[in-house]
């Protein structure tokens, strides 16, 4: 029976690729010359460092453009609130989500049930397996996953006949 799955994976080669260029810009800038701005990485959470909320969203640019080079989707960066740390200095941590969350794989099935396809959906760990009879209905489905699910990076992988 022929099926596919909907994942959300992300690189963590290309994520500390674009972590390294982003201090290394941040090192050669004139306007954080003086500045303690960097950011750093374990696994899959970023933390920006930077003296103020203004310097703080402009190494969050700067690394938002590198990752976009990279082929990184910011739609899986989540932002949590802005810390205070010692001094003046500020942080913030970045995580950047992998795997289809059970809200949104719920969501899918949902959505491939209403639309009335002949295909099945179901939730295997952090991935949503569809299969059903006919190849066409399966490229019609991934067509309406695709159209519906804008605000969430996900990819068609292991399509089998």
């Amino acid at each position: 029976m022929p099926s596919f799955d909907i994942v959300s994976e992300v690189d963590k080669q290309e994520v500390r690729n674009a972590v390294d260029q982003v201090n290394k810009e941040v090192g050669t800038r004139f306007d954080f010359k003086g500045s303690d701005a960097r950011v750093e990485q374990a696994d899959y959470t970023l933390t920006v460092f930077a003296d103020d909320e203004f310097k703080l969203d402009q190494v969050f640019d700067i690394l938002t453009t590198r990752l976009a080079k990279r082929n990184v989707d910011v739609r899986s960066l989540d932002k949590s609130q802005v810390e205070k740390i010692s001094g003046n200095k500020v942080k913030q941590i970045v995580t950047v989500k992998t795997g289809v969350e059970s809200e949104l794989a719920k969501k899918i099935i949902r959505l491939i049930k209403d639309s009335k396809l002949k295909v099945q959906g179901s939730i295997q760990g952090d991935t949503v397996r569809v299969s059903g009879a006919k190849r066409d209905t399966l490229q019609e489905a991934i067509q309406l996953v695709k159209k519906s699910v804008t605000d969430f990076p996900l990819q068609f992988q292991n399509f089998r006949d």
